[in-house]
């Protein structure tokens, strides 16, 4: 997508090979400053620390983390212990697995002189592979937004409204985003609409990086706070919710942001469509529900204290009392039966195992990892 114009992904490979640029958005939307990651530990650092967030874009990262870390030592035991050492990051996005998983496969039959070569190879193409997901996501999303349109101007009503939790755009993947995709193409296409962004504590993703991605793309939107999403929703001001997902279970239940899964308890109860974009690599098979799906423990102080620019700049300040502690979730799960439909790069399904198998059908004949 663009900054000020300008074409940009999240991740680029250097042309000496020698690592890769991310945007840190962990200084975002205060400060635009690209980092180079040169190693392993570098990658690992930078998932860890949310430098680079958005379960495709920390599988991204992980395949090149892997890749650079075979430039240093192609050995078996190198590829093991780099595979575990990304791995370890963070638990609850599936893409971080399935990346890592990937390169593994393609590098383990390997000699060891042609490792690195292929690894960095395969690294690119997830990223390529990662862009098309996302475009076609885009692309059936938007056809849905066009039918929510054409009733919306049947009733004498104006542009579609749409409501969005945390970050699911191009920052969160190499480039177009899951949830946001749809959001792009239909505006690129004219079609009016409105973004709700709700603040997403305790990170605030959605007030810090979805605005300022659709304020980048010219987007018409409005950052609100999480607890006004059902005020808005039961004030007939919502037209449809999309979510992005860390990882969908193979019955339908979705993985994502913390706060999740109340604006999916609001939209039922307000007859609001409440849609998941979802690419496959996020897809679990070997989960038969949400129950098993790890969630992270994030540190208290995200909770604790809050960051913003002040009159010195970008600064981080205490919300909370000294002696009070903080429990800091970072995911939640919605079951399947609260989510209207699922948007993958192959179609729209119903959130259920046999909806995935309708479009995933090799799933259920075995793919590497799936549920028998």
């Amino acid at each position: 997508m663009n900054i000020q114009g300008r074409p940009t992904r999240t991740i680029r490979p250097l042309a000496d090979r020698g690592g890769v640029e991310i945007i840190d958005q962990t200084l975002l939307p205060h400060r635009l400053e690209f980092r180079v990651l040169d190693d392993l530990e570098a990658a690992a650092e930078a998932i860890a620390t949310m430098r680079v967030r958005g379960a495709p874009l920390i599988g991204a990262t992980a395949a090149y983390g892997l890749a650079l870390a075979m430039i240093a030592d192609a050995s078996d035991d190198a590829l093991r212990a780099a595979r575990d050492r990304l791995l370890a990051t963070r638990p609850t996005a599936v893409n971080l697995r399935w990346a890592l998983e990937r390169m593994q496969g393609r590098l383990e039959p390997l000699p060891l002189g042609e490792r690195a070569e292929a690894a960095w190879t395969e690294a690119a193409a997830i990223c390529d592979e990662d862009v098309a997901l996302n475009q076609a996501i885009g692309r059936h999303g938007m056809d849905y937004l066009k039918w929510h349109h054409a009733r919306k101007v049947g009733s004498g009503a104006a542009g579609v409204n749409v409501m969005t939790h945390c970050n699911a755009g191009w920052l969160a993947t190499v480039d177009w985003g899951t949830a946001l995709a749809p959001v792009y193409l239909a505006h690129d296409a004219g079609i009016p609409l409105h973004v709700w962004v709700s603040e997403t504590r305790p990170r605030n993703q959605g007030a810090a990086l979805t605005a300022w991605e659709l304020a980048q793309h010219g987007v018409p939107h409005t950052v609100i706070a999480d607890n006004a999403a059902g005020h808005l929703m039961r004030g007939g001001r919502v037209d449809l919710v999309i979510v992005g997902a860390d990882r969908v279970a193979a019955n339908g239940d979705v993985a994502n942001k913390i706060g999740t899964y109340l604006k999916a308890l609001a939209a039922r109860d307000n007859e609001v469509p409440f849609l998941v974009a979802v690419p496959g690599p996020s897809i679990d098979w070997r989960l038969p529900s949400g129950a098993e799906i790890p969630i992270e423990e994030r540190a208290a102080r995200e909770v604790t204290h809050i960051q913003g620019r002040g009159e010195a700049g970008v600064q981080s300040v205490r919300l909370t009392p000294e002696r009070s502690p903080a429990a800091n979730p970072a995911f939640d799960v919605t079951p399947a039966r609260l989510v209207s439909g699922l948007i993958t790069e192959r179609g729209l399904c119903a959130a259920s195992r046999e909806g995935l198998l309708g479009l995933y059908p090799e799933a259920e004949a075995g793919w590497p990892g799936t549920l028998q």
